[in-house]
């Protein structure tokens, strides 16, 4: 099958599982209505579909489907706080009127805590999900969560995306070494946690965690690289600077998209994870990259 088509499925089932979440947020009210508009607004729901390919692809039967939704409340939270007047002040997100737009901006704050409290609960739903399942591994679901909930603290803190942002909007000057760092924090931090926690609840090797980073930085890295290529344009309109393809131009920008991507195939090899649906689409998103006639004014890379 196609790995974009394969990709879609993903979508699909991850939509359905939102959808179904949603209830229980709480009793109907202002306040998830509001989270349910946030997480209802069409995306891609690329990081929790990383999630499930990593933890299918270690062949232990176990369901991630939990923690794959816990990472698609983290990443909606923050681009909830993301698009407040006092962050980024956009008024649109994916096509809609952001949240704070709608249901304004306390509603919208306080949404985005409602989501990471949420989203944390996940996590644990998961730990028993295990259990009840009685996977191969299911003696460690109690370490695994307690590991999961370390890396998406650390990924989602002063380390991670809340200083990447906070760097984002009082930087000056930028160089590309400050640019890479602030991609680093902001973007790269939820990759690896869709990685880690993909091969934590699939039951992967506890030794090999180190390797599994290693991927989501250099995974994380070029999705974000390939993503300023197609907002060349809206970004030097917004006059927005933490863009790489207008920071070095494209041509760079597109050799340090493949210079990433190379470095990911030997260490999926590592994992054992070469023939498995994430090493195909990787590769299709490398290809597609390749046959682009003019990356600065294409559409985003992942559909």
């Amino acid at each position: 099958m196609n790995p974009f088509s394969i990709l879609l499925s993903y979508q699909a089932s991850i939509e359905a599982k939102i959808a179904q979440c949603i209830p229980e947020l709480g009793e109907k009210s202002k306040i998830r209505d509001a989270c349910a508009y946030a997480l209802s607004t069409p995306g891609k729901r690329f990081r929790p579909v990383l999630v499930l390919m990593v933890a299918k692809a270690l062949r232990n039967q176990a369901d991630a489907m939990e923690a794959a939704l816990a990472v698609e409340f983290f990443h909606t939270a923050s681009l909830i706080a993301d698009d407040l007047p006092c962050m980024d002040n956009d008024d649109e997100r994916r096509n809609q009127p952001s949240l704070h737009k709608v249901f304004g901006e306390d509603v919208a704050l306080l949404a985005s805590y409602a989501l990471i409290a949420e989203g944390y609960r996940y996590l644990a739903l998961n730990c028993e999900t295990l259990k009840q399942a009685r996977v191969s591994f299911c003696e460690r679901a109690d370490q695994l969560c307690g590991l999961a909930v370390q890396n998406v603290s650390l990924n989602t803190g002063l380390l991670g995306a809340t200083g990447g942002q906070f760097l984002d909007i009082h930087q000056e000057n930028l160089s590309l070494t400050q640019l890479r760092q602030i991609l680093q924090m902001k973007t790269v931090s939820l990759f690896e946690i869709s990685f880690v926690l993909g091969w934590l609840y699939g039951g992967g090797d506890l030794a090999k965690l180190p390797v599994v980073k290693q991927v989501a930085y250099h995974f994380g890295m070029a999705f974000q690289i390939a993503d300023d290529l197609s907002d060349m344009e809206q970004d030097q309109l917004n006059g927005r600077k933490a863009n790489m393809g207008l920071l070095i131009g494209i041509p760079e920008t597109v050799r340090l998209f493949h210079e990433e991507t190379q470095c990911l195939f030997p260490l999926l090899h590592e994992l054992n994870l070469q023939g498995s649906e994430l090493e195909a689409l990787i590769k299709a998103l490398v290809l597609k990259m390749e046959k682009l006639p003019n990356p600065g004014t294409v559409s985003p890379l992942v559909p």
